[in-house]
């Protein structure tokens, strides 16, 4: 990673895929989080859903989301509505909203994240 006057560039191959709690055969890079850069105000993430792949339903007290799909479909649950997704859907999720995605597909789901604020408190 470079940086300067706070500002970085990074390369995405630099980061690690993680498994984050209550997600399944799903994996995700933190691209940009409190922990690694210097924002306050989001976590970006990109992440990568196999066949079959989830996370539980859940809702957010304060955090806003937005989800941009890259490759592949699934479905996306929103208080117990399924919605078919597929690349270059965009679905915006305000906070108290409960949701999922579903890798209902045959190839790899991947997806950008951005939320806000970074935590949920």
């Amino acid at each position: 990673m470079q940086e300067r006057n706070g500002a970085t560039i990074a390369n995405i191959v630099e980061t690690l895929w993680q498994t984050m709690p209550d997600h399944f055969d799903a994996h995700s890079k933190l691209l940009v989080t409190p922990e690694n850069n210097r924002t306050r105000g989001f976590d970006y993430r990109i992440s990568s859903y196999q066949p079959k792949g989830y996370v539980k339903p859940h809702k957010h007290k304060v955090q806003e989301q937005i989800y941009h799909v890259l490759e592949g479909e699934g479905l996306m649950e929103l208080d117990g509505e399924r919605y078919v997704v597929r690349r270059h859907d965009v679905i915006f999720i305000p906070p108290g909203v409960e949701h999922a995605i579903y890798n209902s597909g045959l190839e790899d789901l991947v997806f950008l994240v951005l939320t806000t604020p970074p935590t949920d408190e």
